[in-house]
């Protein structure tokens, strides 16, 4: 309020501001220090002696905050009368009769406002503007909408009317007005979906677009504002499928090269719709390998095939076909640098799921030797390297890789991934001692994963080692993780249940069962792995494994099980009970999601 007077004195001529300069701080002093009656006084002096419009905003506020309706109405009846041609004076007198509570007195006053609008555009931003300093946004609304009447166009005054809708928080007509707009401004698409983006609140608004947004594609389907528009709303409700309907649609309209399509599969991809990314890039593939996105989609659509896959439940069929995928890449293009994303992850799929070891030993090994590699590169390499000599029982060159590792990338979350390995290993091996005296220096790693990783397998060691019964199961138990480190799923089970029966009183059930759950969940058998999961939530005393079991069964619930409404129970849980739990952060953004709220807010 003391920058809006002082703006409106810096309005007054300057020889008036000298000769009146005393009254001039004095009313000041008084409306800023919210002596109205006084202010209201001095200001009506003021305004009698220039008719300054600076001085009449001045004493017609004093008025109302003081309360004199009366005062105020007369005020401006009066100067209604002597300047009809003024609306600003017909809006004022409006204002007053809704603050004395005569609101359909008001009412009928801005409609005769509205209705005496001229035919000149200033004049009406003029009056729109003014209505707006007084906070009288509907009647605003009203002036800009009669000004489109007068001038027969429904474009002009459009960046007014967005602004009103949007501080009004006004979705629906937000939404007709950017569609208005998008009529004939396609280049307003971007700030339409930032405008949504940010006061979009959950998904009703987003199915009010949609259905604003289908009306408009019937009356105009040649407008590819309304098409991309309606794409993006698809992805913002992760409703993918509809969405590469409408960009497949669109592609053929348009006789795109494959652009927008290749850009959004990319979306696809980042949030984990794989399905849906690997039918784009189906579709892209049948332009043609003349067109630009042919080999890129080709790549890309084998990497959707081999994330896919590490979700688990792929049979082993479409295991060997994606293998032959990456080798066909690397006949057509070589063994290098540039086809290295295909040798590490056929690396992968041969050593975890066609336990071809030796194979996928001797293409990281040769890897390792290709000019033009990155350090980070070499140092993953070798990681996985020495993964693949765990399986093939060559614990000494895995280690030997690890400590390479570590020491070059030393308090690198790359140089404690390798020294947590390292540990893992000696666990496998039973060398439980050495294995927990690793685990316990990196607990304090700055990586949360690395530490939560270390401070399971120390708890894990330092719970079951009490006793040499527990020792002997504890031994069993790893030999199983090693296993299913394997991916031998079956004789991993096994091992888990001659556990039970050799040592039935060891403690290791919680273990047992986070363990099976994994096993279950990589063979894509999401149903048992609930089963368990359950099991080990229900549990009446917390275990080490409680967090991780609610965030991996909320995630099942969410996507594999299609219960959305138990995972939010879920997320919910996991965020109350386990308020430290290196999960909440991400658990709260899915509970979010589920619950609907705005998440680009």
């Amino acid at each position: 309020m003391k920058a809006l007077i002082t703006i409106l004195f810096l309005c007054v001529p300057f020889f008036l501001a000298a000769q009146y300069n005393e009254e001039n701080e004095v009313a000041m002093q008084y409306y800023q220090d919210g002596e109205f009656e006084k202010a209201a006084v001095v200001m009506e002096k003021l305004y009698s002696r220039t008719r300054n419009e600076a001085y009449f905003d001045l004493y017609f506020n004093a008025l109302l905050k003081s309360r004199r309706f009366d005062e105020a109405e007369k005020v401006t009846s009066k100067l209604v009368r002597q300047q009809p041609d003024d609306l600003r004076y017909l809006a004022a007198l409006g204002k007053t009769k809704k603050e004395k509570g005569e609101l359909e007195n008001a009412r009928k006053t801005f409609s005769q406002l509205v209705n005496l609008l001229p035919e000149e555009e200033s004049k009406v931003r003029e009056i729109a503007n003014y209505l707006y300093q007084m906070g009288e946004y509907d009647t605003a609304l009203d002036v800009f909408t009669q000004g489109r009447k007068i001038f027969k166009n429904e474009q002009m005054f459009t960046f007014e009317l967005l602004s009103l809708y949007r501080y009004k928080k006004d979705k629906n007509m937000l939404i007709e007005e950017y569609l208005n707009a998008l009529s004939t401004m396609p280049q307003m698409l971007q700030q339409a979906e930032t405008v949504f983006s940010s006061i979009f609140e959950g998904n009703s608004d987003y199915l009010m677009l949609q259905n604003a947004l289908f009306k408009k594609i019937q009356r105009e389907p040649q407008n590819e504002s309304y098409a991309k528009l309606l794409t993006w709303q698809y992805l913002q409700q992760e409703e993918y499928e509809m969405a590469l309907r409408q960009l497949i649609a669109q592609d053929k309209r348009i006789k795109d090269n494959g652009a927008i399509l290749f850009e959004n599969a990319q979306t696809f991809m980042a949030n984990k719709a794989y399905e849906t990314a690997i039918k784009a890039y189906t579709y892209l593939l049948t332009k043609g390998q003349e067109n630009e996105y042919f080999l890129p989609a080709k790549l890309a659509m084998i990497d959707a095939r081999y994330q896919l896959l590490l979700l688990g439940g792929s049979k082993k069929e479409d295991i060997i076909i994606l293998a032959d995928q990456f080798q066909t890449i690397l006949t057509e293009y070589g063994q290098n640098a540039r086809t290295l994303f295909a040798i590490r992850k056929l690396a992968n799929i041969q050593a975890y799921y066609l336990h071809d070891l030796d194979k996928a030993e001797g293409s990281l090994e040769a890897a390792l030797k290709f000019p033009g590699i990155s350090n980070v590169e070499i140092g993953e390499m070798k990681l996985e390297l020495g993964d693949i000599y765990v399986l093939n029982q060559e614990p000494w060159e895995a280690i030997l890789m690890y400590e390479q590792v570590a020491k070059e990338f030393e308090n690198q979350n790359i140089g404690n991934e390798a020294k947590y390995r390292s540990a893992r290993l000696s666990f496998y091996q039973g060398n439980f001692t050495y294995a927990k005296s690793q685990a316990d220096v990196l607990k304090a790693s700055t990586a949360q994963l690395i530490a939560n990783d270390a401070m399971n397998l120390s708890l894990l060691l330092s719970d079951h080692l009490e006793t040499g019964t527990d020792t002997l199961a504890l031994k069993m138990f790893a030999s199983a993780e090693l296993l299913q480190f394997k991916n031998l799923s079956l004789p991993a089970l096994a091992r888990l249940d001659s556990i039970t029966i050799k040592y039935p009183q060891n403690t290791l059930a919680d273990d047992i069962l986070m363990t099976r759950s994994r096993i279950y969940i990589r063979n894509g058998e999401f149903d048992k792995a609930a089963v368990l999961l359950n099991q080990l939530i229900a549990h009446p005393q917390k275990n080490i494994w409680t967090d991780d079991a609610l965030f991996m069964l909320a995630g099942l619930n969410e996507v594999q099980l299609n219960n959305p409404e138990q995972a939010k129970i879920l997320y919910q849980r996991l965020i109350t009970d386990f308020p430290g739990s290196m999960y909440v952060a991400e658990a709260r953004k899915h509970f979010r999601k589920l619950r609907g709220d705005n998440m680009g807010s």
